[in-house]
Protein backbone atom coordinates (compact mmCIF):
# COMPACT_ATOMS: atom_id res chain seq x y z
CA UNK A 1 0.00 0.00 0.00
CA UNK A 2 1.38 3.18 -0.87
CA UNK A 3 1.89 6.58 1.11
CA UNK A 4 -1.43 7.97 -0.51
CA UNK A 5 -3.43 4.49 -0.23
CA UNK A 6 -2.47 4.93 3.22
CA UNK A 7 -3.70 8.64 3.79
CA UNK A 8 -6.91 7.89 2.48
CA UNK A 9 -7.51 4.82 4.80
CA UNK A 10 -6.38 6.79 7.64
CA UNK A 11 -8.42 9.72 6.96
CA UNK A 12 -11.79 6.86 6.14
CA UNK A 13 -10.91 5.82 9.82
CA UNK A 14 -11.02 9.53 11.16
CA UNK A 15 -14.11 10.31 9.61
CA UNK A 16 -15.75 7.19 11.00
CA UNK A 17 -14.79 7.98 14.21
CA UNK A 18 -15.85 11.17 14.20
CA UNK A 19 -19.33 10.14 13.01
CA UNK A 20 -19.27 7.54 15.92
CA UNK A 21 -18.46 10.49 18.57
CA UNK A 22 -21.31 12.56 16.74
CA UNK A 23 -23.50 9.36 17.96
CA UNK A 24 -22.07 9.33 21.18
CA UNK A 25 -23.19 12.90 21.84
CA UNK A 26 -26.53 12.40 20.72
CA UNK A 27 -27.13 9.28 22.33
CA UNK A 28 -26.31 11.57 25.84
CA UNK A 29 -28.71 14.43 24.99
CA UNK A 30 -31.19 11.70 24.31
CA UNK A 31 -29.84 9.95 27.26
CA UNK A 32 -30.19 13.18 29.30
CA UNK A 33 -33.57 13.95 28.07
CA UNK A 34 -35.16 10.91 29.20
CA UNK A 35 -33.72 11.28 32.35
CA UNK A 36 -35.19 14.67 33.26
CA UNK A 37 -38.75 13.88 31.75
CA UNK A 38 -38.11 11.05 34.10
CA UNK A 39 -37.38 12.95 36.69
CA UNK A 40 -40.59 15.63 36.30
CA UNK A 41 -42.72 12.46 35.65
CA UNK A 42 -41.79 11.09 39.26
CA UNK A 43 -42.15 14.86 40.99
CA UNK A 44 -45.04 15.35 39.38
CA UNK A 45 -46.32 12.33 40.43
CA UNK A 46 -45.29 12.52 44.14
CA UNK A 47 -46.85 15.75 44.65
CA UNK A 48 -50.20 15.04 42.58
CA UNK A 49 -53.34 14.47 45.49
CA UNK A 50 -55.66 13.88 42.82
CA UNK A 51 -56.05 10.49 43.84
CA UNK A 52 -56.67 11.34 47.54
CA UNK A 53 -58.86 14.24 46.59
CA UNK A 54 -61.41 12.13 44.62
CA UNK A 55 -61.06 9.19 47.21
CA UNK A 56 -62.25 11.69 49.92
CA UNK A 57 -65.06 13.29 47.68
CA UNK A 58 -66.36 9.85 47.18
CA UNK A 59 -66.38 8.59 50.78
CA UNK A 60 -67.91 11.91 52.16
CA UNK A 61 -70.90 11.07 49.90
CA UNK A 62 -71.26 7.71 51.27
CA UNK A 63 -69.82 5.54 47.91
CA UNK A 64 -68.68 2.13 48.15
CA UNK A 65 -65.81 0.09 46.26
CA UNK A 66 -66.76 -2.90 44.53
CA UNK A 67 -65.88 -4.94 41.61
CA UNK A 68 -67.56 -4.86 38.55
CA UNK A 69 -68.23 -7.21 35.52
CA UNK A 70 -64.38 -7.24 34.70
CA UNK A 71 -63.77 -7.32 38.31
CA UNK A 72 -62.06 -4.26 38.25
CA UNK A 73 -62.71 -1.32 41.81
CA UNK A 74 -65.40 0.66 40.81
CA UNK A 75 -67.11 3.30 42.85
CA UNK A 76 -70.79 2.82 43.59
CA UNK A 77 -73.58 5.35 44.63
CA UNK A 78 -75.14 3.84 47.91
CA UNK A 79 -78.38 2.41 47.53
CA UNK A 80 -79.26 2.94 51.16
CA UNK A 81 -79.80 6.78 52.17
CA UNK A 82 -78.68 6.18 55.63
CA UNK A 83 -74.87 6.17 53.78
CA UNK A 84 -75.41 9.62 53.07
CA UNK A 85 -73.95 11.52 55.83
CA UNK A 86 -74.17 15.27 54.41
CA UNK A 87 -76.01 16.80 51.68
CA UNK A 88 -74.21 17.60 48.72
CA UNK A 89 -74.01 21.15 50.21
CA UNK A 90 -72.41 19.50 53.13
CA UNK A 91 -69.83 17.81 50.71
CA UNK A 92 -68.80 20.65 48.79
CA UNK A 93 -68.36 22.88 51.90
CA UNK A 94 -65.69 20.10 53.06
CA UNK A 95 -64.28 19.51 50.06
CA UNK A 96 -63.59 22.93 49.61
CA UNK A 97 -61.95 23.11 52.93
CA UNK A 98 -59.78 20.37 52.03
CA UNK A 99 -58.76 21.77 49.30
CA UNK A 100 -56.73 24.44 50.65
CA UNK A 101 -54.83 21.86 52.54
CA UNK A 102 -54.67 18.81 50.07
CA UNK A 103 -51.92 20.87 47.58
CA UNK A 104 -48.34 20.59 46.59
CA UNK A 105 -47.98 24.34 48.30
CA UNK A 106 -48.75 22.28 51.82
CA UNK A 107 -45.96 19.22 50.80
CA UNK A 108 -43.31 21.36 50.10
CA UNK A 109 -43.84 23.49 53.13
CA UNK A 110 -41.66 23.24 55.98
CA UNK A 111 -43.17 23.02 59.37
CA UNK A 112 -42.39 22.00 62.70
CA UNK A 113 -44.69 20.25 65.65
CA UNK A 114 -45.28 22.78 67.28
CA UNK A 115 -46.57 24.28 63.87
CA UNK A 116 -48.39 21.45 62.28
CA UNK A 117 -50.59 20.38 65.91
CA UNK A 118 -51.94 24.79 65.67
CA UNK A 119 -53.00 24.40 61.78
CA UNK A 120 -54.50 20.77 62.61
CA UNK A 121 -56.25 22.16 65.60
CA UNK A 122 -57.50 25.06 63.64
CA UNK A 123 -58.35 23.04 60.90
CA UNK A 124 -60.48 20.72 62.95
CA UNK A 125 -62.25 23.23 64.89
CA UNK A 126 -63.50 25.33 62.28
CA UNK A 127 -64.60 22.25 60.31
CA UNK A 128 -66.83 21.30 62.83
CA UNK A 129 -67.84 24.68 64.13
CA UNK A 130 -69.04 25.91 60.52
CA UNK A 131 -71.04 22.10 59.96
CA UNK A 132 -72.87 22.51 63.18
CA UNK A 133 -73.50 26.36 62.77
CA UNK A 134 -75.10 25.02 59.72
CA UNK A 135 -76.28 21.39 60.45
CA UNK A 136 -79.63 22.01 59.07
CA UNK A 137 -78.07 22.29 55.40
CA UNK A 138 -74.71 19.98 55.82
CA UNK A 139 -77.03 17.34 56.73
CA UNK A 140 -78.58 14.65 54.60
CA UNK A 141 -81.92 14.39 55.90
CA UNK A 142 -84.69 11.28 55.52
CA UNK A 143 -86.67 11.88 52.94
CA UNK A 144 -90.38 10.91 53.88
CA UNK A 145 -90.09 7.45 51.21
CA UNK A 146 -86.76 6.25 53.90
CA UNK A 147 -89.66 6.87 56.49
CA UNK A 148 -92.27 5.24 54.80
CA UNK A 149 -89.70 2.09 54.22
CA UNK A 150 -88.89 1.66 57.88
CA UNK A 151 -92.67 1.80 59.19
CA UNK A 152 -93.25 -1.17 56.87
CA UNK A 153 -90.27 -2.16 58.40
CA UNK A 154 -91.45 -2.33 61.99
CA UNK A 155 -94.64 -3.48 60.83
CA UNK A 156 -93.46 -6.48 59.65
CA UNK A 157 -91.57 -7.25 62.35
CA UNK A 158 -94.62 -6.61 64.78
CA UNK A 159 -96.77 -9.34 62.24
CA UNK A 160 -93.72 -11.68 62.34
CA UNK A 161 -93.41 -11.53 66.32
CA UNK A 162 -98.03 -11.88 66.12
CA UNK A 163 -97.23 -15.54 63.86
CA UNK A 164 -94.82 -16.64 66.03
CA UNK A 165 -96.64 -16.24 68.92
CA UNK A 166 -99.80 -18.03 67.58
CA UNK A 167 -97.81 -20.88 66.36
CA UNK A 168 -96.68 -21.57 69.62
CA UNK A 169 -99.61 -21.73 70.98
CA UNK A 170 -101.28 -23.48 68.16
CA UNK A 171 -103.80 -20.62 66.99
CA UNK A 172 -104.74 -20.43 63.32
CA UNK A 173 -104.99 -16.61 62.03
CA UNK A 174 -104.45 -15.72 59.00
CA UNK A 175 -101.33 -13.16 57.82
CA UNK A 176 -104.65 -10.47 57.13
CA UNK A 177 -105.52 -10.84 60.30
CA UNK A 178 -102.24 -10.18 61.93
CA UNK A 179 -101.48 -7.39 59.61
CA UNK A 180 -104.75 -5.75 60.57
CA UNK A 181 -104.10 -6.24 64.34
CA UNK A 182 -100.61 -4.35 64.04
CA UNK A 183 -102.09 -1.21 62.17
CA UNK A 184 -105.11 -1.49 64.41
CA UNK A 185 -102.53 -1.24 67.57
CA UNK A 186 -100.54 1.38 65.66
CA UNK A 187 -103.61 3.57 64.21
CA UNK A 188 -102.60 7.31 65.29
CA UNK A 189 -99.37 7.06 65.79
CA UNK A 190 -98.10 7.11 62.33
CA UNK A 191 -97.21 10.46 62.32
CA UNK A 192 -95.76 10.44 65.75
CA UNK A 193 -93.60 6.85 64.62
CA UNK A 194 -92.64 8.74 61.51
CA UNK A 195 -90.95 11.67 63.68
CA UNK A 196 -89.16 9.14 66.09
CA UNK A 197 -87.51 7.65 62.60
CA UNK A 198 -86.56 10.45 61.54
CA UNK A 199 -85.23 11.90 64.60
CA UNK A 200 -83.33 8.77 65.14
CA UNK A 201 -81.99 8.51 61.52
CA UNK A 202 -80.47 12.56 61.98
CA UNK A 203 -79.21 11.31 65.77
CA UNK A 204 -77.23 8.57 63.79
CA UNK A 205 -75.72 10.76 60.69
CA UNK A 206 -74.61 12.95 63.56
CA UNK A 207 -72.46 10.10 65.00
CA UNK A 208 -71.37 8.83 62.47
CA UNK A 209 -69.88 12.47 61.37
CA UNK A 210 -67.55 12.92 63.99
CA UNK A 211 -65.76 9.02 62.80
CA UNK A 212 -66.16 10.64 58.92
CA UNK A 213 -64.05 13.74 60.11
CA UNK A 214 -61.38 11.80 61.94
CA UNK A 215 -60.55 9.99 58.69
CA UNK A 216 -60.55 13.56 56.70
CA UNK A 217 -58.63 15.23 59.39
CA UNK A 218 -55.85 12.52 59.80
CA UNK A 219 -55.56 12.52 55.82
CA UNK A 220 -54.74 16.46 56.20
CA UNK A 221 -52.28 15.46 59.20
CA UNK A 222 -50.47 12.91 57.01
CA UNK A 223 -49.88 15.88 54.46
CA UNK A 224 -48.29 18.20 56.70
CA UNK A 225 -46.31 15.01 57.70
CA UNK A 226 -44.92 14.91 54.52
CA UNK A 227 -43.89 18.69 55.05
CA UNK A 228 -42.19 18.20 58.18
CA UNK A 229 -38.94 20.11 58.61
CA UNK A 230 -39.42 20.45 54.58
CA UNK A 231 -38.76 16.70 54.52
CA UNK A 232 -40.94 16.84 50.78
CA UNK A 233 -38.73 19.02 49.24
CA UNK A 234 -35.92 17.11 50.88
CA UNK A 235 -36.40 13.68 49.39
CA UNK A 236 -37.31 15.39 45.37
CA UNK A 237 -33.75 17.62 46.04
CA UNK A 238 -31.74 14.18 46.66
CA UNK A 239 -33.76 12.48 43.77
CA UNK A 240 -33.28 14.87 41.13
CA UNK A 241 -29.59 15.02 42.25
CA UNK A 242 -29.53 11.35 41.79
CA UNK A 243 -31.02 11.81 38.04
CA UNK A 244 -28.68 14.38 37.25
CA UNK A 245 -25.41 12.42 37.87
CA UNK A 246 -27.21 9.21 36.01
CA UNK A 247 -27.98 11.12 33.18
CA UNK A 248 -24.99 12.58 32.48
CA UNK A 249 -22.81 9.94 33.22
CA UNK A 250 -19.62 9.91 30.64
CA UNK A 251 -19.92 7.44 27.80
CA UNK A 252 -16.78 5.29 27.80
CA UNK A 253 -13.87 6.13 25.21
CA UNK A 254 -13.22 3.15 23.06
CA UNK A 255 -9.74 1.91 23.01
CA UNK A 256 -7.84 0.69 19.94
CA UNK A 257 -8.14 4.30 18.15
CA UNK A 258 -5.69 4.69 15.43
CA UNK A 259 -3.17 7.45 15.12
CA UNK A 260 -3.52 8.82 11.47
CA UNK A 261 0.16 9.96 11.93
CA UNK A 262 1.65 6.62 13.61
CA UNK A 263 2.77 5.67 9.64
CA UNK A 264 5.16 8.38 10.38
CA UNK A 265 7.02 7.32 12.93
CA UNK A 266 10.32 5.52 12.65
CA UNK A 267 10.12 1.82 12.29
Amino acid sequence: MNQEEMLAHYESQIREAQLNNQGNQMAMQQQDMNMQDLSKGIVSEQLDLTEVLEKINHLLRGYVLAKDEQGDLVWNEPTNNDMKILSEYGVNYIMGAVQWYLNKNTLLSNYDDKQIYGKMEDFATTIVDNVFMEYDKMFHYPTLEDCKEEILKRIKTKVDIKKFAAELIGKDVTEKEFEDSVLLEMEGRIEREMETIKEQKIKNKLKRFESLMRFVQDTVHSAYQRAWKGQERTTLRQHIHISENKGFAPVPQQNGGMNPFGMFRRR
